[in-house]
């Protein structure tokens, strides 16, 4: 099953040439989740084939513009093609708000059905659910309540070795036996043991985006050993002072959570408008945290469902 991530946008507060604001697209499965969705967000969907009516979920981290104003455009387009299928919008208190006055005054009465889901930016909390996947909210420290968002695979089924597998087994006993129970007669004697008839399920896969903040080591907890972490590195380390004025964060301090948090993989993003050449906020990162890429435009990363280290 697909768990793949591609981004959209990597600049910050003011655009810079080609590159667009946050937005990124996490596809899992069938399902494609957006998440944060800055000015231009509808033209890269466009420009990437990526299919908007396909979209089941959207995460915005905060009310700064860079992260939704491309959001009313969005489900106005949703709504212009007839969109029919539900949608989930996750964001903080005001969102609502601000989009139910844009459609009053525009006079848009949207013709699909969104349940807006207001999230408390401050804690570490499980937001949504469904039969493959968890996401939790990361608190971040920014200049307006903000969070991340940590996406998580459920535990896989262990898979069933048939040769070994008794005749007697009934249905409901092969599924018992993928979640790891042994079978046992009304008695409590063990008739099968799971480990002799079954191997270890395909790993689940994390992603862990943090957004705009300052460096914070309190969220190491929730992201230890993700397979990939994404982190805002506005600035270079030369500006840790303005990183810190602002609530942002440096590419070094990036890094450095990512090697705390033993993550597999280190995506850095939501660059300064300062910057037109990226490679020395990508050589400061490497040089703490050596798998480190870009998240610029265009950028795609599939995470495997075995344990990789590239």
């Amino acid at each position: 099953m697909d768990f793949e991530l591609k981004i959209l946008g990597s600049s910050s507060a003011i655009p810079a040439p080609n590159r667009f604001h946050t937005a990124q697209v996490l596809t899992v499965g069938s399902h494609l989740n957006l998440i944060d969705c800055g000015e231009g967000t509808q033209s890269q969907l466009m420009r990437y084939k990526i299919k908007h009516h396909r979209i089941l979920n959207i995460f915005i981290s905060h009310l700064h513009g860079d992260h939704y104003f491309g959001l009313f455009g969005l489900l106005s387009t949703m709504h212009l093609q007839m969109r029919t299928t539900p949608l989930n919008l996750f964001g903080p208190p005001g969102l609502a708000e601000l989009l139910t006055l844009q459609f009053k005054v525009s006079n848009t009465n949207i013709n699909f059905p969104i349940t807006f889901h207001e999230i408390d930016p401050t804690v570490y909390k499980r937001i949504y659910e469904d039969k493959t996947i968890t996401v939790h909210t990361l608190p971040m420290q920014h200049r307006v309540p903000c969070c991340g968002f940590l996406f998580k695979e459920k535990p896989k089924p262990r898979h069933l070795v048939k040769e070994k597998l008794p005749s007697f087994l009934t249905p409901p006993q092969l599924v018992r036996l993928k979640f790891g129970e042994d079978i046992k007669d009304e008695h409590g004697k063990i008739l099968v043991r799971n480990k002799d008839v079954t191997t270890s399920p395909k790993r689940s896969r994390s992603y862990a985006y943090c957004s705009d903040t300052k460096y914070k080591e309190d969220i190491l907890p929730y992201i230890q050993g993700v397979d990939l972490l994404y982190h805002e590195a506005t600035f270079m380390h030369d500006m840790v002072e303005r990183a810190a004025y602002t609530h942002h964060s440096t590419a070094q301090q990036a890094a450095t959570l990512a090697a705390k948090a033993n993550v597999k993989r280190l995506f850095i993003g939501h660059f300064s408008a300062r910057y037109k050449d990226l490679t020395p906020l990508l050589e400061e990162a490497k040089a703490v945290f050596e798998n480190t890429a870009l998240a610029i435009e265009g950028k795609t990363i599939g995470i495997l469902e075995y344990d990789f280290r590239d």
